[in-house]
């Protein structure tokens, strides 16, 4: 949601010439003060999802589990492109550009927002199943990886024993007997089998580093409740997490520790995805603090591109049949195909042996993306847009190409990445900037909360229309308006449509700002 439109310029400049001449806005005659703009109501519309955005082997499973769970589809359709991304994390990039070296890795965040009990986590979880059955797999594989590892170390070991038990009943006898001085030294033991991690729910710094050193290609990052967990980041003994995940997001980046007992660790790259659910009121709350400039305002939730609020009303049925086989199938394969993928083999290009590969646009997909970008970076410098919902809109810049290469490679397409791959990534901006526009108006949406509950103080007398203060507002703790800096907003939202009027009344010391009701916004009562 765009913010509430200005005063015309021209009027503005005649109320700014009007506004010495007439003084005292108490004493103003009605005709002088302007006409109120309504303040903002309700929830921004959103674009419904297109089942035609999603590659073609996993649409027909993603509307079965939305059917069945009679659920957005939204619910279903954003986490399991999540996981798609975030499978090929760092074994293939996508250079956006013909000619340049800007390069970016599909590692996405997302976010799906809902009341509870809309079925979010049963979707997501549905959704992810096919990475779920990945680890299942690596978990087995590994287990028995380590039962062998431990026989063979044993067996090592044993040999090394007897070795140095025939060479020491050798030295007993003849202290000048040549033994093999190998006999003597521990053997070198293997390296421990690695388990192959696709996703984490939570774990400290050290932890999340060791296991991307042990799983170069990205980890997803899967949470029920967000705005908590996001919530927990600012304190300040999370810092250093919140930094690193926030590092992780381009999936560029290295990152070096030194801890005690372990030495000096290095990341090469962290490359992080995260997906997770929340609520409207507390999503509302944390881009509120993000917007006043708290902690939170630091472009953490900036970072969740794919971020959707999709209605969810309409009448429900119910579903009660058996899942669609060969559309879980299809579904499952494709996350198969990108686990054992080869992007060498798919046709992308490696400039360097250590370097990832990548691919680019074809010449068609590029004329598309790159009018698409031209268009995309005018708007973005208009300067219509709320600071955070501009810096939200910026992250697109990484998002579009990322889908485009994750759809690209979804459906099995080899060479360069094609139009139509290009496109869904296109429709899929064009649908997450109308959910991103209404997550950042439920933080305006408590400004206007606020003021209306201001004017409904005014018009039963509460507050003097002739004249009242900030402190007038949120000292007698009314419900909604004991906080200072919410009242601060909603009185200024006021000002700024027209419904008040700002006065600094003299004093002996410093003047004293009062708010003066605009009598066409609150007509006073005969």
């Amino acid at each position: 949601m765009k913010a509430p439109p200005p005063y015309e310029p021209a009027r503005l400049e005649e109320r700014a010439a009007l506004a010495p001449a007439l003084g005292d806005p108490r004493t103003w005659p009605v005709a002088s003060w302007p006409d109120p703009q309504p303040l903002p109501e309700g929830l921004a519309p959103v674009a419904p999802f297109d089942y035609a955005m999603l590659p073609e082997r996993l649409r027909p499973w993603v509307q079965d589990v939305a059917d069945r769970m009679q659920c957005p589809p939204d619910f279903v359709a954003v986490p399991m492109v999540a996981a798609l991304g975030n499978l090929v994390g760092r074994r293939c990039a996508i250079r956006p550009q013909a000619r340049s070296d800007w390069q970016e890795f599909p590692n996405l965040w997302g976010c799906i927002v809902g009341r509870p009990g809309m079925m979010k986590s049963p979707a997501m979880m549905a959704a992810l199943a096919p990475l779920v059955r990945l680890e299942a797999r690596a978990l087995e594989e590994w287990t028995a990886a380590q039962g062998q590892w431990r026989a063979e170390s044993e067996i090592a070991k044993a040999r090394a024993e007897a070795r140095k038990s025939e060479a020491t009943k050798a030295l007993r006898k003849d202290p000048n007997a040549l033994v093999d001085v190998a006999s003597f030294l521990s053997p070198d033991a293997d390296e421990a089998p690695i388990l192959r991690r696709y996703t984490v729910a939570s774990a400290t710094v050290e932890a999340l580093a060791e296991k991307l050193i042990e799983n170069p290609r990205g980890l997803l990052v899967v949470r029920d409740e967000l705005p908590g967990w996001l919530a927990g980041l600012d304190r300040e003994d999370a810092a250093e997490l919140r930094a690193f995940l926030m590092t992780g997001w381009n999936g560029k980046d290295g990152w070096t520790f030194d801890r005690i007992g372990r030495g000096h660790r290095r990341v090469p790259a962290v490359c992080l995805g995260v997906i997770g659910g929340a609520q409207p009121g507390p999503l509302g709350e944390y881009l509120r603090a993000a917007m006043r400039g708290g902690a939170s305002d630091d472009g953490m939730l900036a970072r969740f591109g794919l971020l959707v609020w999709p209605e969810t009303g309409g009448a429900w049925k119910n579903v009660d049949r058996y899942p669609d086989g060969p559309a879980k199938d299809a579904a499952f394969q494709v996350f198969e195909e990108l686990d054992a993928l080869d992007p060498l083999a798919r046709g992308a290009e490696q400039e360097a042996p250590d370097g990832p590969p990548f691919l680019r646009f074809d010449p068609e997909a590029l004329e598309a993306f790159t009018e698409w970008r031209t268009g995309f970076e005018a708007e973005l410098r208009t300067g219509d847009l709320y600071p955070a919902l501009e810096s939200h809109l910026a992250k697109y810049r990484k998002l579009v190409p990322a889908l485009a290469l994750a759809f690209h490679l979804a459906d099995g397409y080899h060479g360069p990445v094609g139009f139509a791959s290009t496109l869904r990534a296109l429709h899929w901006s064009v649908y997450l900037q109308t959910h991103a526009r209404r997550c950042y108006g439920v933080a305006q949406s408590g400004e206007v909360d606020t003021a209306r509950r201001i004017l409904e103080r005014v018009r039963k007398g509460d507050l003097v229309r002739e004249g009242f203060g900030s402190r007038d507002v949120w000292r007698p703790g009314w419900s909604g308006l004991a906080d200072q800096k919410r009242v601060a907003e909603g009185l200024g939202l006021l000002v700024e449509l027209g419904h008040l009027e700002e006065w600094q009344e003299p004093s002996r010391t410093k003047p004293r700002t009062l708010y003066v009701a605009n009598p066409k916004a609150v007509p006073v009562q005969h």
